[in-house]
């Protein structure tokens, strides 16, 4: 006959598996961040409309990402109460891991092979900021394609913390872009320039680096 169950222990028990929880709950926050930043900080329509604003204005990357926001977020919250049953199915979890993974190698392996890419002015657009943001993100047929995979995946990730890992999936998410776009709106508009400097290569390098190790995290999780 055993003897009653020594509380002490129950409560250290208690005690490591949330800081363990806390940790995987800090990787997984980790991973929103670097891969946030890396699909953020490559060129494309959102990136475009940020620089042609910022020469007149050093607010226009907060304004455009507020746009960017007001398509992305819904989007995400579509994804996330209408396909939150279907993600937890097996085969489902083994495609989009695999899928998101596969095109996180790709991203990593095109932003290290396009890092030394110069980037050009463009013309100022004749609508404000957030509208630009808006019409941007919904006419990038990439930025869908990435929610539908990659996006999704991050999503069904934060799933397993509950409703808290879903809303700091979305804050985290939107702070990069926010951030992201407010850094290059003050650059442009203070500098006339982006970083053509050895700075930004090494940035590029960096994060292509840890899109391939997440890539691979992925597919291994996916297929474990």
């Amino acid at each position: 006959m055993t003897g009653p169950a020594d509380p002490q222990k129950g409560l250290k028990g208690a005690c490591q598996f949330l800081k363990g929880e806390r940790a995987v709950l800090a990787l997984f926050l980790f991973s929103v961040i670097v891969i946030s930043l890396s699909g953020v900080m490559m060129p494309g329509p959102v990136f475009a409309m940020t620089v042609a604003r910022s020469y007149k204005s050093s607010l226009a990357g907060p304004l455009v990402a507020l746009g960017h926001g007001v398509i992305e977020i819904p989007l995400m919250l579509l994804i996330y109460f209408g396909f939150a049953s279907f993600f937890k199915l097996g085969a489902v979890q083994v495609i989009i891991g695999v899928a998101g993974g596969f095109i996180l190698i790709w991203m990593g392996l095109s932003m290290i092979r396009n890092r030394a890419t110069q980037l050009t002015k463009s013309e100022d657009p004749p609508y404000s900021s957030l509208v630009g943001g808006v019409i941007t993100s919904t006419a990038n047929p990439y930025f869908f394609l990435w929610w539908a995979t990659i996006g999704s995946a991050l999503i069904m990730r934060s799933i397993a913390f509950g409703i808290i890992g879903f809303v700091l999936l979305m804050i985290v998410h939107w702070s990069c872009d926010l951030i992201w776009y407010s850094l290059v709106s003050l650059t442009v508009h203070r500098t006339n320039h982006l970083w053509g400097s050895r700075l930004h290569e090494i940035i590029f390098i960096v994060c292509g680096l840890l899109l391939l190790g997440f890539g691979i995290w992925f597919i291994g999780s996916a297929l474990i």
